[in-house]
């Protein structure tokens, strides 16, 4: 049997997609109004970004063990490459790496120091290295050289969700909301949410995103995604262009960001995560 492959909710990859390459999904969870919901198992109100008392949690050590002892057993003893959102940004990967304990070096865990497509893209590869009969170091080196060519940029309309959430410094919001900027941020090599560039209004954001983007891939092969927070034209728009730009994509898919990450960016969002190619 091929070894198995675990994401979580983050990785925004579509039922399909998880069906198709046999990728196992382990939701993160919203917390609204003394309910728990599930990212990709429960129903979350829509504009779940814009509501002012709630939080999220990760996937905890309970659900992981559940997950990774399934995918093993299924598996047949093969193993499981865990792969989960940035350890910067979530407690997912921590509540792994102790989840993963129980079965030694049968599932080994990686962290993907990236968020939504950024996570999607390396579980991916790995899942595509397992089906093609990899074994369980190679399909683990694989995730782990993915992790180091794939970016991920975000364009914020407000300052205020990220401030709440702990996710910037107060005073990085506070400097955000009185000078009117509209940052670009990006995740670091570390995977931690970092200031890009500080730019006037929401359109130069875009554009210098798109130019980071570009300047990037250059002329590679590569995957893009790009996210959105209930702002489809501007998802769309940016996409546009990028094909244009960069006709030697593999693939570009406009998807919403999740309400996981909607929580932390508010409406307006919009993000591009992208993997070069080998």
């Amino acid at each position: 049997m091929p070894v198995i492959v675990v994401t979580d909710s983050s990785a925004r990859l579509s039922p399909d997609e998880l069906a198709a390459r046999n990728i196992r999904q382990v939701p993160l969870h919203v917390l609204v109004d003394d309910q728990d919901l599930r990212d990709g198992i429960d129903e979350v109100p829509y504009d779940i970004h814009d509501r002012p008392k709630v939080s999220t949690a990760g996937a905890a050590p309970a659900e992981l063990a559940d997950a990774y002892r399934q995918a093993l057993a299924d598996s047949g003893g093969d193993g499981v490459v865990a792969v989960h959102l940035s350890a910067a940004l979530s407690s997912t990967y921590s509540s792994a790496v102790a989840a993963a304990r129980e079965f030694g070096p049968a599932v080994r865990v990686v962290n993907s120091r990236s968020a939504a497509m950024g996570v999607g893209f390396v579980a991916r590869l790995a899942a595509d290295a397992a089906a093609s009969g990899a074994d369980l170091d190679t399909v683990e080196a694989q995730a782990r050289s993915a992790t180091e060519r794939t970016h991920a940029f975000i364009v914020v309309h407000t300052l205020e969700n990220l401030r709440r959430s702990g996710r910037i410094g107060v005073a990085a919001s506070w400097l955000g909301t009185a000078l009117a900027l509209k940052p670009l941020l990006t995740l670091d090599v570390d995977g931690r949410l970092v200031l890009d560039q500080r730019i006037r209004t929401v359109g130069k954001a875009h554009a210098a995103m798109i130019e980071r983007v570009v300047a990037l891939i250059g002329d590679n092969r590569a995957r893009v995604a790009v996210h959105h927070v209930d702002n489809h034209d501007a998802a769309d728009a940016i996409g546009a262009t990028l094909t244009d730009r960069l006709p030697q994509l593999e693939s570009l898919d406009v998807r919403d960001m999740g309400p996981v990450l909607a929580v932390h960016v508010g409406a307006g969002a919009v993000g591009v995560a992208l993997q070069i190619l080998e």
